[in-house]
């Protein structure tokens, strides 16, 4: 491999509980042919693993570098939510090279892609009005875990917060939604968003639904997508109708507080393998949902990204501006 020039790229890691993704930015812009997936089982550390990639790329000596990972972020160091790793901006400066570091939560990471993905991997699920140049959009991170971060756009720059919005109280609307409130509650303790809106939650909105109906049945995930698909178990349609009508609700309380008129984005496996069920099981109904506010709701607009590299693209586009 021809040695690639000093100080003109930057690093980018998007850090997930089982496999970190890296690649190399020139500028903004993401350079998708030098992306590598890592095994996080095969490795000590973050660490271990940006060395490894900067070896591959001939030692290249990167000006910048940003990482993003899968859980709360604070003074410049991450830790993973579902896996025992913990690093700050001097590991990553150490292992990189780089002058100028930053570490982001998964969301936030997200938040930078808004705007600079291809419309192709984008797509709408609840219509709304054309959106102004400043104005808030909300990412929903919808997949292991459950996360959110608002996108404000200024003319200062893009802010991004980072949020743990996923471990607030799980939505009720309905009193079958306490029934499933009061039987995760007893299983797993506190209610939370995430323990009913991400992969695992589903889970568990099977397990209440087959001890409901008589039957008490476990199935995982990716088998409760499958026999849905198939009309094989009603069960599982019928916990996938409540896991899309309950994200509507919670996409709807989450709308009203952040005012995204920029409109609300949806990221993350579970949000992808939901596309074909938004329609059918009335997410836009439970969405728009809010009594007096329902015709209030109608200001925003709810997609989904179908783009695996959003959260290198953002780190990309952040650093940018860092360096």
């Amino acid at each position: 491999m021809t040695a690639r020039p000093a100080d003109v790229f930057s690093l980018v890691a998007d850090v997930g509980g089982t496999n970190t993704r890296v690649a190399l930015a020139e500028g903004g812009k993401l350079l998708p042919e030098t992306i590598k997936r890592y095994k996080n089982a095969d490795f000590a550390g973050l660490e271990t693993v940006l060395k490894a990639y900067i070896h591959s790329e001939d030692d290249v000596d990167c000006k910048g570098a940003a990482v993003a990972v899968a859980g709360p972020v604070r003074d410049g160091r991450g830790e993973l939510t579902n896996l025992d790793w913990a690093f700050d901006k001097e590991t990553i400066a150490r292992a990189t090279r780089a002058e100028t570091v930053a570490v982001l939560n998964d969301l936030q990471a997200q938040g930078h892609a808004i705007g600079r993905l291809p419309e192709e991997n984008i797509t709408t699920i609840v219509e709304g009005p054309p959106a102004g140049p400043h104005a808030a959009s909300l990412v929903v991170g919808v997949g292991t875990g459950f996360n959110t971060a608002p996108v404000y756009d200024t003319g200062t720059g893009r802010y991004v917060p980072p949020s743990e919005a996923g471990h607030a109280n799980m939505p009720i609307r309905t009193e079958a939604d306490l029934r499933l409130c009061h039987h995760v509650e007893s299983a797993h303790g506190f209610p939370s968003v995430e323990d009913v809106l991400s992969g695992r939650g589903l889970e568990r909105i099977y397990a209440w639904r087959a001890q409901e109906a008589g039957a008490p049945a476990e199935l995982k995930a990716a088998d409760i997508m499958a026999a849905c698909a198939a009309g094989s178990d009603l069960v599982a349609e019928e916990a996938v109708g409540v896991f899309v009508r309950l994200l509507g609700t919670e996409a709807g309380n989450l709308a009203l507080v952040n005012l995204p008129f920029g409109g609300l984005f949806l990221v993350g496996g579970v949000s992808r393998a939901m596309l074909p069920y938004y329609d059918r099981f009335g997410f836009s109904d439970a969405f728009r949902d809010k009594g007096r506010f329902a015709g209030f709701m109608q200001n925003f607009a709810v997609h989904v990204i179908e783009d695996d590299y959003a959260a290198l693209t953002g780190l990309a586009t952040h650093i940018a501006t860092q360096t």
